[in-house]
C-alpha cells in the first residue's frame, strides 16, 4: 500500500521556519503500531494522521517519535493546510475530533485560526531539581499537562541551555515550557519535550493554551502576537476567548512524498 505523506512548515511565513509536521490523510485507520513506526521513521516532532468522518469533519491523531499525544497545534494547522489545499479547496472550516475534544480550524486567506481549550496552568512549587535541569532560577513555576516556567527576560529565554537528561528525569509534566515578556512581541517562548524524544519543539501550538491565558491576565490584553524563539522561530497570533483560545498562523509546503507501507 502506498500513501501520500506531506511535510508542512507550520507557523511559518517562509520555508525552513516554524515547525515541520508530517501529515497523512487516510480513508481508514492504520494499526497504531504502524502509525508509530511512520512517526519514528520520519523523525519530526509530530506526524498527524486524519480520517474523514463528515463533510467538514476529520478525526485526527498525533504521534511523536516517543508516542501518541493528546494535543498538538502545529500539526493540526499543517493538516488543515493540506486538506484545504490538496483535498477540498472549497473547505474554509475544518472540525477535528481529537483526544482533547473537538477542535475547529478556520481558513482566512493565508491564516489558519485554531480554536483550542484554555488551559490556564496552576501555580506549582519550584524545586532544586527543576532549577538544575533548567540551568536558571525561574521567576514562577506552573503545571498543567506540561511544566511552565516564567523567566525574567526574553534574553534569558533565548540563551537558555537546559540539561535535557535532567529535564526528562523531572517527575512532573510531559514537556517543559519557558516564557517571558517580549521586546518586539507580546511574549516569547521555547518548548522542550525530551520525554517524547524531542529535545526542542521549534513551535508548539498546544503550549499556547497555557501561555495565552497567563499573558492575557498579566498584560491585560485579549489579543497578542507571540514569537517562539527557537532556532527556526515562528509567529503565532493569539486571542483569549473565555474558556477557549484562538491561535492563528501561516503554513508553507515543504514536500509531498509516497510512503510504501504494508
Amino acid at each position: 500500500m502506498n500513501m501520500k505523506y506531506y511535510v508542512v512548515d507550520a507557523f511559518a511565513n517562509n520555508l525552513f521556519e516554524g515547525n515541520p509536521a508530517g501529515v497523512c490523510i487516510m480513508d481508514a485507520w492504520l494499526p497504531d503500531e504502524l502509525m508509530q513506526k511512520i512517526a519514528i521513521e520520519n523523525n519530526l516532532s509530530e506526524t498527524a494522521f486524519a480520517v474523514k468522518v463528515a463533510d467538514d469533519g476529520y478525526h485526527i491523531r498525533w504521534f511523536t517519535p516517543g508516542g501518541e499525544i493528546d494535543l498538538c497545534g502545529h500539526a493540526t494547522l499543517a493538516t488543515a493546510y493540506v486538506l484545504t489545499n490538496y483535498y477540498d479547496k472549497a473547505l474554509m472550516r475544518v472540525r477535528f475530533t481529537t483526544l482533547s475534544g473537538d477542535l475547529i480550524v478556520v481558513r482566512d486567506g493565508e491564516l489558519y485560526e485554531m480554536d483550542f481549550p484554555n488551559k490556564m496552568p496552576k501555580p506549582h512549587v519550584l524545586t532544586q531539581q527543576m532549577v538544575e535541569a533548567l540551568g536558571i532560577v525561574p521567576v514562577e513555576a506552573y503545571l498543567d499537562r506540561d511544566l511552565m516556567f516564567v523567566l525574567e527576560s526574553e534574553s534569558d529565554v533565548r540563551s537558555l541551555k537546559p540539561d535535557f537528561t535532567k529535564l526528562a528525569a523531572l517527575p512532573e509534566g510531559l514537556g517543559v515550557l519557558v516564557t517571558a515578556k517580549g521586546e518586539q512581541y507580546d511574549f516569547v517562548s521555547r518548548c522542550f519535550f525530551p520525554k517524547l524524544n524531542v529535545e526542542e519543539d521549534p513551535v508548539c501550538g498546544s503550549a499556547h493554551c497555557n501561555f495565552i491565558p497567563y499573558w492575557a491576565e498579566r498584560l491585560n490584553k485579549q489579543e497578542m502576537t507571540a514569537r517562539q524563539v527557537s532556532k527556526r522561530g515562528g509567529t503565532l497570533y493569539c486571542k483569549l476567548a473565555g474558556d477557549r483560545v484562538k491561535i492563528s498562523g501561516r503554513a508553507v509546503l515543504y514536500s509531498i512524498a509516497d510512503l510504501y507501507v504494508v
